[in-house]
């Protein structure tokens, strides 16, 4: 793994830096969106259940579910403390039926050894992601966000994100929002600091919707 670990914001900060020196097309997009706080959650099974239970919520309400639900299993959530865990106190913590099949999954699967979570910590970004979707209801989306923001890996790149499409689709005047395909083609230019980009490129997005007066 040749990828630097974005482990604090000091460290980020200066991959910021080179990034723009990697692509002077991103340099005027960091002029509109500042330079991006570092963003991180726990790594390990407790990281992933918070990336699972934050899809398609806002902010504020992810933050009570997943306040809730660590709640219910007694702290930091574990793999043994989700397996014990009644179906009824899961739902009385907020979640849904669909994310209490995956979270129940990915801690069956933990359990029986089909995905190592501390293996996938040492491989290479790309190669992480496709191993991770062998976890039950994890994506690439799912497996990047996972890697980016609870291991810190500066070069995972969720492509499929519709915010990083849109922003780039604006940030390079592309006349809409770039294709998945577009983007990741793109972003190559930016190896080994895609992850950084992604950063960027989500702080452009916040920053355009504000100055537009509509919700980021």
């Amino acid at each position: 793994m040749n990828e630097p670990l974005l482990t604090d914001q000091g460290v980020f900060d200066r991959a910021f830096a080179q990034l723009l020196g990697l692509d002077d097309r991103l340099v005027p997009v960091a002029g509109v969106a500042g330079r991006p706080a570092l963003r991180r959650r726990p790594p390990g099974f407790a990281g992933l259940c918070a990336v699972v239970i934050a899809q398609q919520l806002s902010v504020a309400s992810a933050r009570a579910i997943t306040g809730r639900f660590e709640a219910a299993l007694g702290g930091t959530p574990t793999v043994e403390a989700m397996l014990c865990a009644p179906v009824e106190t899961l739902r009385a913590a907020g979640l849904s039926a669909p994310k209490i099949r995956t979270l129940t999954g990915i801690a069956r699967a933990l359990a029986e050894g089909e995905v190592d979570l501390e293996a996938v910590a040492r491989m290479e970004a790309d190669a992480a992601a496709e191993v991770m979707t062998r976890l039950p209801g994890i994506g690439l989306w799912t497996a990047d966000i996972y890697l980016l923001f609870c291991l810190g890996r500066a070069d995972a790149f969720p492509h499929g994100d519709l915010a990083l499409q849109v922003a780039l689709g604006e940030a390079l005047e592309l006349g809409g929002r770039c294709t998945p395909l577009g983007l990741r083609a793109i972003a190559e230019d930016w190896r080994p600091l895609r992850g950084v980009a992604a950063h960027l490129l989500w702080a452009y997005y916040g920053a355009r919707r504000a100055r537009l007066g509509a919700p980021a």
